[in-house]
């Protein structure tokens, strides 16, 4: 029997696609129609809190959101902060 299962499992490969879920917003259908360019929609949470991350509609972890790269190269990215079912390294 393998040590490590997961590395050897023929699904290892196989991608999937994350969704990161950073807030709500509830606008009413008039302030839906009132968008335009450069509108602003507010979210429900600030920019300090937590963001989730799905596998389909299955919350798999938490993390926060931060920036990557230089220059023209940044990107946005996730530091996971919380993945239930992992130990916790201490």
């Amino acid at each position: 029997m393998p040590d490590d299962p997961i590395s050897n499992s023929p699904f290892e490969d196989v991608p999937v696609q994350l969704t990161v879920s950073v807030g709500h917003a509830r606008p009413t259908i008039g302030q839906l129609m009132a968008l335009r360019q450069d509108s602003v929609l507010t979210l429900d949470r600030a920019m300090t809190d937590p963001v989730e991350i799905f596998v389909g509609d299955k919350l798999v972890a938490t993390g926060v959101l931060e920036e990557t790269g230089d220059g023209d190269s940044r990107q946005l990215a996730v530091r996971l902060m919380d993945v239930p079912g992992l130990p916790n390294e201490t």
